[in-house]
């Protein structure tokens, strides 16, 4: 058995389900060397920790304690991000999105042709979003495949769970940024695949995942090269745009005019499997959702960008995903999404549920409103399914890695949002911290148990 590493004393709160949520106040947590959750036992007051420890021969580990005001819940899981957008957030918005991509990001992700300007942003990046709690994230990466790696390095060297993915797209793009053919597209996939498995072969942080940008940016050719490459190896997940916005949805069809929906489009090419992760998904059919349901896909909610960018005010069924049990994560689309923040985009995707829930009150549904509950599981135990991180994140376990943010809502922490109150309970104070809090309030960030935000 692993060696305990350090112990944790601290109430934690996690989702058992999307509409439960368990408490452990006062919990004992030993966490191996490896990152590993060895025991975990709730109610144990604190005077009775050194006695507790000397009887599982645990002696001479750090012991970390929380008080009132502290609390710790799993890390975040950022389902859908552009990496190379980091530096244009808040930029373009109110835009439609095929205007937005050739006018703002473009432009903007063609700097990554230079290896250098990678590394200055995506250190940026990675900091940043570690900063905010995100403990494991979907990154889209720029066409090019040197950037990609550097990314990938990037994340690895920090300590950040990722998916990393080079974009593909051979059409319909501006000359200045688009590959040459869907032969070179793949090729350089297939380079930044074999680096990521090279620099963990395992898979225990970095993984590849295959990134066809839209069917709008990718021939026929080579979005059937990507799903053949996706039958070969199992391993890989896919991540693609889906029904994000209206003049998205008829180009797209109008250039694959054999088919009807975006659902049997990229079906078709086998890129819709339990693998898939499907931004956005705002405009749906019933068909389309239904069969979804039946393939498995998961979905990442990004209710910042689809209230800021695309053309209009896009509030995705989510509830109704929910319903019907399919997987459903949150992403921040930065730079789509003009904040990067995982407690942000829980506040938003409550705000556009709200507005489903007004809009269609004849509805013969049970209601479009989320709940707190609900919003906080998306974030982190459905966003670690979605992500294919389920069997080790998103919840606390013994054997599951210690992935988790310290959460201080106490004055000292330098917020000035967060009203705590003596007499808060826990349920109260994460209600709180979802509605009023900010990176401020995130103390510490643990990824299989190593430090990689704050100080221990």
């Amino acid at each position: 058995m692993a060696e305990p590493a350090k112990a944790i004393h601290a109430t934690l709160i996690h989702s058992l389900s999307p509409t439960h949520l368990e408490i452990l106040p006062n919990a004992l947590l030993t966490i191996s060397s490896s990152g590993t959750i060895l025991s975990l036992q709730p109610n144990v007051p604190l005077s009775d920790v050194p006695n507790i420890l000397a009887q599982q021969n645990i002696q001479h580990i750090p012991l970390a304690g929380l008080s009132h005001g502290q609390f710790l819940i799993p890390g975040f899981i950022d389902t859908h991000n552009h990496a190379p957008q980091w530096m244009q957030r808040g930029l373009g918005q109110g835009m439609h999105i095929l205007d937005w991509l050739d006018g703002i990001t473009f432009p903007n992700e063609a700097k990554f042709a230079d290896p250098a300007h990678a590394e200055t942003v995506y250190e940026k990046l990675v900091r940043g979003m570690l900063r905010q709690g995100v403990t494991t994230a979907s990154y889209y990466g720029s066409l090019h495949g040197e950037a990609t790696r550097v990314l990938a390095s990037t994340c690895l060297r920090a300590g950040q769970r990722a998916l990393i993915g080079k974009c593909n797209m051979d059409r319909n793009s501006p000359s200045f940024y688009c590959e040459a053919s869907a032969e070179e597209s793949v090729a350089a996939t297939r380079e930044c695949i074999r680096h990521i498995k090279s620099i963990d072969p395992a898979g225990d942080c970095i993984r590849p995942v295959l990134t066809p940008r839209f069917a709008i940016s990718c021939t026929g050719e080579l979005l059937k090269s990507l799903g053949d490459m996706a039958r070969e190896d199992d391993s890989l997940a896919i991540q693609t745009h889906f029904n994000e916005a209206a003049q998205e949805i008829n180009a797209t069809l109008s250039l694959f005019p054999d088919f009807s929906n975006e659902a049997d489009l990229y079906s078709s090419f086998g890129l819709l499997t339990r693998r898939s992760i499907l931004a956005h998904c705002t405009i749906m059919t019933e068909y389309e959702v239904q069969k979804l349901r039946e393939l498995g896909c998961g979905i990442a909610h990004c209710p910042t960008a689809n209230m800021t960018v695309g053309g209009g005010f896009m509030a995705a069924p989510v509830k109704e995903f929910l319903r019907r049990g399919m997987s459903v994560g949150l992403g921040t689309d930065s730079g789509g999404g003009y904040s990067s923040s995982m407690v942000n985009a829980m506040r938003h995707a409550l705000v556009t549920s709200y507005a489903r829930d007004a809009l269609y009150p004849n509805s013969k549904k049970a209601g479009e409103a989320l709940s707190l509950e609900e919003v906080f599981y998306m974030a982190t135990r459905g966003g670690a399914k979605v992500v294919g991180f389920e069997e080790r994140v998103g919840r606390f376990g013994v054997g599951l890695e210690f992935d988790a943010l310290v959460v201080d809502l106490r004055d000292e922490r330098g917020g000035v949002n967060v009203p705590l109150d003596g007499g808060d309970a826990p349920e109260r104070m994460l209600e709180k911290f979802v509605m009023t809090g900010d990176d401020r309030n995130i103390a510490r960030v643990y990824v299989k148990g190593r430090v990689v935000h704050g100080e221990e």
